[in-house]
């Protein structure tokens, strides 16, 4: 008997249910320490769900035709944490700081818009997942291709705390090998 590898033994909503089940597990005792709440018996409005997943959607599709769909997806008080260690790792506590430091020195430095390849978009409770792969080209011509997941926390349409996983080395040998465009 062959034994295939558990990646291709998952598919379609069995591996979705697996991946949102372990998000649960993570998710579920640490929002239960920040909240009170047990969260065996929390359940959740799956319209908010819905509505705030067609949302960050929407918003992604937007960005991925050219758009630029932060100033409307972002609450101008957003509080922003990139993981990780390297200069632009942190916490950023508005939309202006966010884009300022840690948006703009990438951006900047990029010949074409990072067009984003969403995976996966998954939503629990106020929370959104989405899992994506972002390519463009550096003003030295060179490509730019990183992987992403960004955690949204959504309160009334808008994101009110994010936070990135995202291959920091990657990031900043743009920032550290390519010029500004001029503003």
């Amino acid at each position: 008997m062959t034994i295939l590898p558990l990646s291709d033994r998952l598919a379609g909503a069995g591996r979705r249910l697996l991946i949102a089940t372990a998000f649960l597990a993570v998710i579920g005792p640490a929002h239960a320490e920040i909240t009170g709440s047990d969260p065996a018996v929390e359940t959740h409005d799956t319209a908010v769900e819905a509505r705030n997943k067609a949302i960050v959607h929407d918003a992604f599709e937007k960005w991925r035709g050219g758009t630029y769909v932060f100033a409307a997806l972002l609450a101008p008080d957003v509080v922003w944490t990139i993981h990780g260690s390297g200069p632009v790792a942190g916490t950023y506590r508005s939309q202006d700081d966010f884009v300022e430091r840690a948006s703009r020195p990438l951006v900047s430095r990029l010949a074409t818009p990072i067009v984003p390849e969403v995976r996966s978009i998954y939503a629990v409770g106020d929370t959104v997942l989405i899992r994506f792969d972002g390519s463009a080209k550096t003003t030295s011509g060179a490509p730019y291709r990183n992987q992403f997941l960004w955690m949204f926390r959504m309160k009334d349409g808008l994101v009110i705390e994010a936070e990135a996983f995202l291959d920091l080395v990657a990031y900043q040998r743009v920032v550290e090998n390519n010029e500004p465009r001029a503003r």
